[in-house]
């Protein structure tokens, strides 16, 4: 579910907390936190589909009783109730078992929300031509749902609002976590397994380990690499150098120095990006050019530490 840079991203929101004083727990028990949050989050999106569902059988079911019901009350439309994709996700146990896991009653609270996208669904031009459409298959099915999930909740700012009132780290995590999950619908087969909504956080150990030791490596480490950060920024005023520039630099130059099988080209590239999605609209031409007087030195002195061929 999380690549590379998404853990880089989470490190550096650690990193840049504690020199902020604004996290009370130990910093690796915070990177733990939001891996945890982020997991939660997407669990939460998951659940609001399957409540989606729930609501739409009992408005199906409450249009049946009454006193004189229409054909389409008598006789609904079942294709959104039946669509495939959403019957797997609210027939998995493995997720069911992760709702329940991770405490996710958010939709039970705070059903408005839900009644809110229902709403808008229903009254939608995508909606009516699904409902509609002379035939129905699984890819189509799925194609709704990502349409659904892409035109309608994720374009709610109301939905914004609400996940940074529960959770200030969601509104950062909410365009990973979105884009992880149409590649999960995306790539949804009509076999399966159980586990398919409830993906491992990491792709590995090494991934998951990686993280961990960035974060701590850096720490360790800081006083070194901010002598390296001020040598190489002498005609830069350090009062107007963004914190989080600071340390998206202490962690390039920690895998420049601590990380052997990284390649340099990569390293240097993720930080650009991250300085990019994160910084000053200045800061990636700022940790460009700070990076490549750093690795230009480090092979002039060979202290770059990279070991393989194509890593330097």
């Amino acid at each position: 579910m999380l690549n590379r840079r998404h853990i880089r991203a989470k490190v550096m929101q650690v990193l840049y907390a504690q020199t902020s004083n604004t996290s009370e727990n130990t910093s690796a028990s915070q990177l733990h936190e939001n891996f945890e949050n982020m997991y939660a989050l997407h669990l939460v999106l998951l659940s609001l589909f399957i409540k989606l569902r729930e609501r739409a059988t009992d408005h199906q079911q409450k249009a049946k009783q009454k006193m004189q019901p229409s054909e389409e009350d008598a006789n609904p439309n079942m294709r959104f109730v039946e669509n495939a994709l959403l019957v797997k996700m609210a027939q998995s146990e493995a997720l069911k078992s992760k709702l329940e896991f991770y405490k996710i009653d958010f939709w039970e609270q705070d059903g408005e929300y839900i009644e809110l996208f229902f709403q808008e669904m229903i009254q939608s031009n995508l909606y009516h031509k699904y409902m509609n459409a002379p035939q129905t298959s699984f890819k189509l099915d799925k194609a709704f749902v990502i349409d659904l999930f892409k035109q309608i909740i994720v374009t709610n700012e109301k939905l914004y609002d609400y996940f940074e009132d529960k959770n200030l780290t969601w509104i950062d995590d909410l365009p990973v976590v979105n884009t992880a999950l149409v590649k999960l619908f995306g790539k949804l087969k009509e076999n399966a397994t159980d586990t398919y909504f409830t993906p491992l956080l990491f792709r590995d150990k090494d991934d998951e380990r990686f993280g961990i030791s960035l974060l701590n490596t850096t720490l360790e480490n800081k006083e070194k690499f901010n002598e390296d950060i001020i040598l190489y920024t002498k005609n830069w005023d350090k009062d107007r150098i963004a914190t989080i520039d600071f340390v998206l630099l202490q962690m390039a130059i920690c895998e420049l120095q601590e990380f052997s099988t990284i390649p340099t080209k990569v390293t240097i590239n993720e930080y650009i990006e991250l300085a990019k999605e994160y910084s000053t609209p200045k800061s990636n031409v700022f940790i460009n050019g700070v990076l490549d007087k750093i690795v230009r030195d480090y092979k002039e002195n060979k202290t770059l530490n990279k070991k393989g061929r194509g890593l330097l």
